[in-house]
């Protein structure tokens, strides 16, 4: 890069240290807690045809990961959004991925005591991340339970995001290596839980499931229950054995990256008729006709 050169920010935006860098040059010191001991929380949200989607709840529940973490962002709501923003906008991006996320920092040298730790707040925008491919998303996903239980919610609160993955990188190896497309972790007492990155519904006599404990409280999972109201369709809210799961009507996943993600095998066995159902279709359908809706959606100001 010469000395006249400007940064190039076409593959994503990032900001760290009070400076905006191109995302392949964002980093995080090897002593920051954050990556020696997963020791963060973050979150994500996602910008579509120009504008954020359902901002104020991310922003809302980033900031309760954090109070729960014992972390500090050092920045207001606000001031967020406004790093946020200016990170979608250097990457000139239309659809994005935004991830905001607080590591612990370092305390000093030969101390364990994490209130020592200067908290280090970072962002970034990249091009919209999908979980499935379109392949996947039109003939509708392969999903495994795992063997692998769900780290407990007294261990590890599920409901502040983190990136304590261990249990769901290795579900994910069980899962590929079986050919399935994804996993579905599950609790002690053989309740499907949630997977990496999203949250599972289950539709069984025109009535919706997801579970109550061990997940995240993923906010395209309170926009589909949000949507089933308006059809009518009613959600129960409670443990979901993997044996409902197999033999449900129709079963899909939840998640930023995507939305609304139909499932038509559950451990091999097909569901329902194996195409993504009416109910799925519908839901899928309406939660991308909401990002257009002016209650739900913030622009970008470019």
């Amino acid at each position: 890069m010469g000395p006249m050169s400007s940064p190039d920010f076409s593959k994503g935006a990032a900001w760290q240290g009070g400076n905006f860098v191109p995302i392949g040059e964002a980093s995080v010191p090897l002593t920051d807690w954050g990556f020696l001991r997963s020791d963060a929380a973050y979150d994500v949200v996602t910008v579509w045809d120009g504008a954020f989607f359902r901002l104020d709840a991310h922003l809302e529940r980033f900031m309760r990961s954090c109070r729960k973490f014992r972390l500090d962002p050092g920045r207001s709501p606000q001031e967020i959004f406004e790093i946020l923003s200016q990170c979608v906008k250097l990457a000139g991006l239309r659809s994005a991925y935004v991830e905001m996320l607080v590591t612990r920092g370092q305390p000093p040298w030969g101390s364990r005591d994490p209130r020592l730790a200067v908290n280090q707040f970072r962002a970034f925008a990249v091009p919209y991340v999908w979980i499935a491919n379109e392949e996947q998303r039109q003939r509708g996903l392969h999903v495994k339970v795992s063997k692998v239980q769900r780290i407990p919610p007294a261990s590890v609160d599920p409901t502040a995001k983190n990136y304590h993955w261990n249990d769901m990188t290795m579900g994910l190896f069980e899962a590929l290596d079986a050919g399935a497309d994804t996993v579905l972790l599950s609790d002690a007492a053989g309740n499907v839980v949630e997977g990496p990155g999203f949250n599972v519904f289950a539709l069984r006599g025109g009535r919706l499931v997801t579970p109550l404990e061990g997940v995240l409280e993923g906010i395209t999972r309170r926009t589909v229950v949000e949507i089933a109201g308006t059809f009518g369709v009613p959600v129960d809210v409670r443990a979901l054995p993997a044996d409902e799961l197999r033999s449900a009507d129709e079963v899909f996943l939840s998640s930023s990256g995507g939305g609304v993600l139909p499932v038509t095998r559950v451990d091999g066995k097909t569901v329902g008729n194996g195409e993504p159902g009416a109910v799925t279709r519908r839901l899928l359908q309406t939660y991308w006709d909401w990002h257009y809706e002016p209650r739900y959606s913030v622009p970008v100001r470019y």
